[in-house]
């Protein structure tokens, strides 16, 4: 029979031996697991714009070294204040994300702060003569944190596709803004601008949206909470993008007045 100071030693010994074999384990996939996570946002950005990847490709369906090879040979990525006004690398390693990247911006932190304090990212799109701006947006859905990204075309006003998620909405219910990717294609086409140029995004209706409205797509039965986190999510979230959008109008306007 063993003593007790054996046993202790012995618990010792192993609890040790355990965390320092956790402890490798952890820092062995810890470069792997960060890249994972950068593969799984970026392919969930490149989803906005599916219809625009060329040869039919899905962003779902295409490699990991694809997804990122596409996203490094066509899209530009800039991060942004409230004011519209681009930040450098160092203002978002200020704002708390040592990478200083735009891909780098948690916008579960970001939504936690004053709004006035808030940095987000843009990601622009070209290929084949397009762009896309792509917005990345985040609300609150009936249990948790719901979020999305959402493509514009150069219009700034016309949805060229969406892409949603969710922490924790309800499987058959709330879960279909991702599960469901009809939901998802219903945005494409619709507007963000009214004719006038007024900024009313796009709404998510309890039951079918009405006919041939530009502003509106159906709801998902049985979950009008999610369903209007999704409106107020796209409300907000889009409208942060709007100082920097009515810059990139502006400079257009000029553009143009000087060819005329």
């Amino acid at each position: 029979m063993h003593s007790t100071k054996y046993i202790y030693g012995f618990v010792l010994a192993m609890t040790t031996g355990v965390a320092l074999l956790l402890t490798g384990l952890y820092m062995g996939w810890k470069d792997q697991s960060k890249l994972n996570e950068s593969i799984f946002n970026k392919r969930a950005i490149l989803k906005s714009i599916n219809d625009y990847l060329g040869d039919g490709k899905d962003a779902d369906d295409i490699a990991d070294a694809e997804v990122l090879s596409i996203f490094d040979g066509r899209v530009e990525q800039i991060a942004l204040d409230m004011t519209g006004r681009e930040l450098e690398s160092a203002d978002i390693v200020k704002a708390g994300y040592k990478g200083g990247k735009p891909e780098d911006i948690d916008l579960a932190k970001e939504k936690k702060k004053d709004k006035d304090a808030r940095i987000f990212p843009l990601y622009i799109y070209k290929d084949a003569g397009k762009t896309f701006y792509i917005t990345s947006i985040r609300g609150s859905g009936l249990w948790d944190d719901i979020w999305g990204n959402i493509a514009l075309k150069s219009d700034i006003s016309t949805i060229a596709g969406a892409s949603f998620d969710h922490k924790g909405e309800t499987p058959g219910l709330g879960a279909e803004i991702k599960d469901n990717p009809v939901f998802a294609r219903q945005f494409k086409g619709k507007k963000i601008y009214t004719e006038e140029g007024e900024y009313i995004s796009v709404k998510v209706m309890k039951g079918t949206a009405p006919k041939g409205d530009a502003h509106a797509v159906d709801g998902i039965s049985g979950a009008t909470v999610t369903a209007n986190g999704v409106s107020v999510m796209l409300l907000d979230g889009i409208k942060y993008y709007e100082p920097y959008f009515d810059k990139i109008k502006a400079k257009k306007t000029g553009k143009e007045m000087g060819m005329k």
